[in-house]
């Protein structure tokens, strides 16, 4: 890969990656306009990054990873405001829906879809950037950034278990070889908020602490998640809350579609006892795609990410092929490819079967792996 940190504390070079700051006219024009300018805010994050990538190609190039973060200035700056430019697009748009005549019911479904679309592709993703830092306040506005889509026990979920057990059973957010999006939506939403409960109140159990411990993050989780279902009721009555969970559902969508493009068919190599190998770039699949980075600061660069889960996204690296699989295209298509069962295995099944023979070829039964029954591993 090639490297490069010239420049990169410069506001020029953190530009492109506030190009998600255009979703907020975008979705005020549609807002107040109405007609065919409800779809303005799902074709710029759907269609035009999938557009621009293919005309822009794959970026190669990996910033000096030891940059100090003061040197990041530009790039933190867009994390840290978003939650409130996001919080004020959503319930603005809530308010003004209520008060307005000129919105038909299909037009208010486009529009809080692209909304949605916004606080899942926009805000979850800032909110995972965030989530990730030490500093307290970062963590707190990935709280509230999380609260507008009432997917607060992600935070805990992600950090404990799925950093932990990528790759393994253990993990629900791992898609399995041949799962189809609809199961893998409906078992994460199920199995999810329970384990992030679980490892919670074990955490808790270590301190000698039970589970109703102010210092358990639920408690924190329920009142956030209170207070925004109490703004959108407050501003738009019944109808307003509606759409708020509305955009909510789809917000989670776009997030676990993401999560399920980013590890599908992936395992980490049981080692027997119950243990497996330690977590490696190959264990995650890796996109280059230039355009679709900027929209989503670099989550793309997935398999470094999980390589070293606490470095900033403009010093997230990249790979070649040898090192980690890669994705044919960036996550709009992806996404959208992975809603189709049949064309989603016949795009990836091969993929998946040619990272086996490259990194595993000592496994010749992958059953264990597709049902998650391991010898000495708890059920």
């Amino acid at each position: 890969m090639m490297s490069t940190s010239q420049g990169i504390s410069t506001f020029t070079r953190a530009a492109p990656f506030w190009l998600s700051l255009l979703m907020v006219p975008l979705i005020v024009i549609g807002t107040v306009y109405g007609g065919w300018t409800v779809l303005l805010a799902p074709l710029y994050g759907l269609g035009l990054f999938s557009l621009l990538d293919r005309l822009l190609g794959l970026n190669t190039e990996n910033a000096d990873p030891d940059r100090s973060v003061d040197d990041l200035f530009w790039y933190r700056a867009i994390t840290l405001i978003w939650a409130p430019v996001q919080f004020v697009t959503l319930f603005w748009a809530i308010w003004y829906t209520r008060q307005t005549e000129t919105l038909g019911l299909l037009e208010v479904i486009v529009l809080f879809y692209g909304i949605g679309l916004m606080c899942g592709a926009i805000g979850i993703v800032y909110s995972h950037e965030l989530m990730h830092q030490t500093n307290k306040r970062e963590r707190w506005l990935a709280d509230i950034l999380l609260a507008m889509t009432l997917y607060s026990h992600f935070r805990s979920e992600h950090l404990l278990v799925h950093h932990v057990a990528v790759g393994t059973p253990r993990d629900a957010v791992t898609a399995r070889y041949n799962e189809s999006f609809p199961h893998y939506f409906w078992r994460v939403l199920r199995d999810c908020p329970r384990s992030a409960w679980k490892t919670e109140v074990a955490r808790l159990k270590r301190k000698d602490l039970p589970p109703t411990d102010r210092r358990n993050p639920f408690w924190r989780y329920a009142a956030l998640q209170g207070a925004m279902l109490l703004i959108a009721l407050i501003l738009g009555g019944l109808p307003g809350l509606l759409l708020f969970l509305y955009q909510a559902f789809i917000a989670v969508w776009m997030l676990e579609l993401t999560n399920y493009v980013e590890h599908y068919g992936l395992t980490r190599k049981y080692l027997g006892n119950g243990k497996f190998e330690h977590v490696k770039p190959h264990h995650s699949w890796n996109a280059s795609h230039r355009a679709t980075n900027w929209l989503l600061i670099n989550l793309q660069r997935h398999s470094d990410h999980h390589y070293k889960p606490d470095r900033r996204f403009p010093l997230l690296q990249t790979y070649t092929d040898g090192e980690a699989p890669e994705l044919p295209h960036g996550y709009p298509l992806m996404t959208m490819l992975a809603m189709i069962p049949p064309l989603w295995r016949r795009r990836m099944n091969p993929r998946v079967r040619l990272w086996r023979q490259m990194y595993y070829p000592e496994i010749t039964d992958w059953t264990p792996y597709k049902t998650g029954r391991h010898e000495g591993l708890p059920g």
